[in-house]
């Protein structure tokens, strides 16, 4: 499994692996526009760090009989899940395939590369629900070290509580809801 892509080989029916975001820059791309150089640490990436770290299973028991109308119950669930999801050490291959990823992304560029850390749900923009916007995006980031810690802190955006509670009211199951994070050279304002 690929868990670093590059825009250059991702296409809109990509969703499933890039998300929204990643697949729809791949496609703006393919057709001419102007997009900054970019990389995406696929949703099957964040599946197999949950899976790995066993974070799937006490996430799933965290919101097993969660009630989304008590607001301190689902803060409290959302505040648990998101330090876990953070503080929790990502397994040293993914890692390594990130800060590779970065590395080569200076290579294009020429230095170490401020970057945007930006979520791209694979659940973004559905005929039924609209997840768009619900997840973080992290601008001015630099290093490795950096863009790393903050591809978790996107993963973790999928447990906000405005998004547990739209994936509840949308009859959306949490547990298996994916993450794509596009890593994308930020553009100087010249």
């Amino acid at each position: 499994m690929k868990r670093v892509l590059w825009l250059s080989g991702i296409r809109k029916a990509d969703i499933a692996t890039a998300g929204g975001k990643g697949a729809n820059l791949g496609e703006m791309l393919q057709l001419g526009f102007p997009v900054p150089p970019a990389f995406v640490v696929t949703a099957d990436t964040y599946g197999e760090f949950l899976h790995a770290t066993g974070l799937d299973k006490e996430i799933a028991a965290l919101l097993k009989d969660i009630n989304v109308d008590d607001n301190k119950a689902i803060h409290e669930a959302s505040d648990t899940i998101r330090a876990l999801v953070h503080k929790t050490p990502m397994p040293k291959q993914i890692e390594a395939e990130i800060v590779e990823g970065y590395a080569s992304l200076a290579k294009v560029t020429g230095a170490d590369p401020f970057v945007a850390v930006r979520s791209s749900a694979t659940a973004e923009d559905l005929p039924e629900a609209s997840f768009a916007g619900q997840q973080d995006t992290f601008l001015n980031c630099k290093g490795a070290a950096d863009v790393v810690s903050h591809v978790q802190r996107c993963w973790s955006s999928l447990f906000t509580p405005r998004a547990i509670f739209y994936r509840a009211k949308q009859h959306f199951d949490s547990n298996k809801v994916r993450i794509a994070v596009v890593v994308q050279k930020m553009v100087d304002a010249d």
